[in-house]
């Protein structure tokens, strides 16, 4: 039987995942420091597929304890390192200990991961280091730029890796979402402009486009790109949805070019 851990998986894209792989048969770990939302996915699941605990996963201890007692003598099919938080505002509004905690969270995590899971990922063949990153890694997006950042950091580990981790037979990738309808556009702190609230998390899901990368996807969109990672055997970014990469693709030809599209697109978050 195939296993996965995914950390985060208390809501949004990580419970997304942790549904949609132990319906597909998939033995499932599924950490947070949300317990409530642990308590609410094995309601909803349960059954001994369905592993989960309360983990920290900016403390290697709790995570080397977690993927042990998970894996057993038996190897690990795939990591996915899901867990992430969001601070966003001027870069000066944000304070220094609530940019910290992003880094914390959003990139040594996923370096305390790599390292806590290899061991068990090195059992399995075939097996895949999977990491969320973001549609911000693609160009560094304004209010958000210490998030952005570490989803750069992710994004440049992820490729890193995925070279490294061939000796060992374990293949690495990312997935970089775009605009998600999940908990962080209700929760993510807003320091320049007021707390965050339902309504503010209303208006962007209301005002987004359509069509275009941008749109508005759910949850389960990024579940399934983590589902379709596993199977494929060379592919290292996953743009969800898959437009978003013309980004990167247009940001390696000129990303002066792109810059001064996002001043013109969004002059909301680049001017007072």
């Amino acid at each position: 039987m195939k296993s996965i851990f995914i950390t985060g998986a208390g809501s949004g894209m990580g419970r997304a995942g942790a549904e949609l792989f132990h319906d597909r048969g998939w033995r499932v770990a599924a950490v947070d420091r949300n317990e409530a939302g642990l308590t609410a996915l094995t309601a909803q699941r349960g059954g001994d597929r369905l592993w989960s605990r309360r983990v920290d996963v900016t403390d290697k201890a709790q995570l080397d304890g977690a993927l042990a007692d998970f894996c057993g003598a038996d190897g690990l099919d795939m990591m996915w390192n899901n867990a992430g938080v969001g601070e966003s505002g001027w870069f000066e509004d944000v304070p220094y200990e609530a940019a910290m905690r992003v880094v914390d969270i959003n990139f040594k995590a996923v370096l305390t991961g790599a390292y806590a899971a290899l061991p068990h990922l090195k059992r399995s063949p075939g097996s895949l280091m999977f990491s969320t990153s973001s549609a911000s890694a693609t160009y560094g997006m304004p209010q958000i730029a210490v998030y952005s950042a570490t989803k750069h950091a992710v994004k440049g580990l992820t490729e890193a890796l995925s070279v490294e981790w061939q000796r060992h037979g374990v293949r690495v990738a990312d997935v970089l979402p775009g605009l998600i309808d999940t908990a962080i556009l209700r929760e993510t702190p807003n320091h320049s402009g007021g707390a965050p609230s339902a309504d503010a998390a209303g208006d962007v899901t209301a005002s987004a486009p359509k069509r275009g990368p941008f749109r508005l996807m759910p949850a389960s969109s990024v579940a399934e790109a983590a589902w379709a990672a596993y199977r494929h055997p060379t592919r290292l970014h996953w743009y969800v949805p898959a437009s978003i990469g013309w980004l990167d693709r247009l940001k390696a030809v000129s990303p002066e070019f792109v810059r001064g599209q996002i001043r013109k697109a969004l002059p909301r978050l680049t001017e007072r």
